[in-house]
């Protein structure tokens, strides 16, 4: 999304100038790669620093700075967190990084001044808004080609993907207008006449509104996307320049550039609840996937604002490169978990004493390893095992083991015995659960097996 000015009009001469003095170039030193992918990572675009800054936000650090390509604009991140992309608007390019080296992995050139951008839900295609050509070109995420030039309205700058994958929105900022595409077609299906120069957009999780961010008459446009028609506007801060949306669908932020401000709307009533200053020319908007952060870049300080979304306060400003505009968070970090089945076996042995040896098995269905594990079985009232594996205790009728690392796929078995003299004729009943396990195990009904044998003599038994 190219630079404007805190009052711009709308005149495509104001964009292509704007875009075409923002050819800074600066040499910067990469720091070291974030490992873990784009989970708790929020990127920003610096437009004159042809840069990626890279922030860890649980500790609102930049760790990383990418080079890209020629005055970065836009920044969207995939749904599974494996890729960013930036939109160069003064190189007609965009720039594929992987976010598990954080280096940029491929550059595919694309229409004249690409500005907003947007990943669909499955990670196939990448969307982008080039202003100069009234035109969304379309990327192949796995082959990083463009394989559509699809025609929309007067100079698009900002794109988004309903949560279906279905439809393509597009700001089209000189004809007041957004454009609907068909993903499957590859067409405009509708035009929808909005504000005054639209230029951020975005839609709800629920797929069923649409909010844009027109910046000539400070206002935000609700657009019904079963009807494709605009039920509400609402006057927000001065200059929104973009606008994000909670995952609960519940808020709405805009980046008020010529406010200084983020508007906070209440998308049920669709008014205003809180303006929060920020600071100097916000320009991108990102919500963080837990909802708890809101991140603003501030163009003319250099910077992104930190916002508490509970409070409604500034908690930080993290200084980035120069002139930063889009700003996009990584997936939310998944917790990691291991599902452990438990097994248990019963084999009679009719020696003098005749016994009963049982084993109890932890098998780590992944996807973690697993740490410390406790399965514990459960014996008929009044029998005491003995002749236990190591990790393992008796105490009364119950008997605990410990295991060691389990490996994704791997498993591990502990041993006791029963006296077959000290069990009750007929049928008896042991049971095996996993009573404590690390990380956590997020499927119950795999968490206890049942072993029955038939006590025919005191020498005698079948399981």
């Amino acid at each position: 999304m190219p630079y404007l000015p805190a009052r711009t009009r709308r005149r495509r001469a104001t964009l292509t100038s704007i875009a075409g003095s923002l050819l800074i170039v600066a040499t910067l030193t990469p720091l070291p790669a974030h490992a873990a992918g784009a989970d708790g990572l929020a990127y920003v675009a610096n437009n004159t620093d042809d840069s990626v800054s890279v922030i860890d936000t649980a500790t609102g650090t930049v760790t990383t700075t990418i080079p890209v390509g020629n005055a970065p604009s836009g920044i969207a991140v995939d749904q599974a967190g494996t890729r960013a992309y930036t939109a160069n608007t003064n190189d007609a390019s965009v720039s594929v990084i992987d976010t598990s080296t954080h280096t940029v992995a491929a550059t595919v050139a694309v229409g004249h001044a690409p500005a907003g951008i947007a990943v669909d839900p499955a990670g196939t295609r990448v969307y982008v808004a080039t202003f100069n050509d009234d035109a969304v070109s379309v990327i192949d995420a796995t082959t990083n080609t463009v394989t559509a030039t699809v025609p929309v309205g007067d100079t698009p700058v900002s794109v988004a993907v309903d949560p279906a994958g279905t439809r393509v929105y597009v700001a089209t900022f000189n004809d007041d207008a957004v454009s609907v595409i068909d993903t499957t077609t590859n067409t405009v299906t509708a035009t929808i006449p909005v504000g005054d120069a639209p230029f951020g957009l975005a839609v709800n999780p629920a797929g069923s509104r649409v909010y844009t961010a027109n910046v000539g008459d400070d206002s935000v446009s609700v657009i019904d996307t079963t009807t494709n028609t605009v039920t509400a506007t609402i006057a927000v801060g001065d200059a929104p320049r973009d606008i994000a949306i909670d995952p609960a669908g519940s808020r709405a932020y805009t980046a008020d550039f010529g406010g200084d401000s983020v508007s906070v709307i209440d998308t049920a009533t669709g008014t205003v609840t809180a303006t929060i200053a920020v600071g100097d020319a916000p320009y991108g908007i990102a919500v963080s996937p837990d909802a708890t952060q809101v991140y603003t870049t501030t163009t003319n300080d250099g910077g992104t604002t930190v916002i508490d979304t509970a409070t409604g306060a500034v908690t930080a400003t993290v200084t980035v490169g120069t002139a930063p505009q889009g700003v996009a968070f990584g997936p939310a970090a998944v917790a990691a978990s291991a599902d452990i089945a438990v097994g248990l076996t019963a084999s009679p042995f009719l020696s003098i004493p005749a016994y009963i040896r049982y084993t109890m098995t932890a098998t780590n269905n992944g996807p973690a390893t697993a740490g410390a594990t406790t399965l514990t079985a459960t014996l008929p009232p009044g029998v005491v095992a003995h002749s236990l594996s190591s990790g393992c205790t008796a105490a009364g009728a119950k008997v605990t083991c410990t295991y060691g690392s389990i490996n994704s796929g791997a498993g591990a078995a502990k041993t006791f015995r029963v006296w077959v003299s000290l069990l009750s004729l007929g049928t008896v009943t042991t049971t095996a659960t996993r009573t404590t396990s690390t990380p956590a195990d997020p499927n119950a009904a795999n968490d206890d097996a049942v072993k029955r044998c038939l006590v025919i003599t005191a020498l005698l038994a079948t399981c």
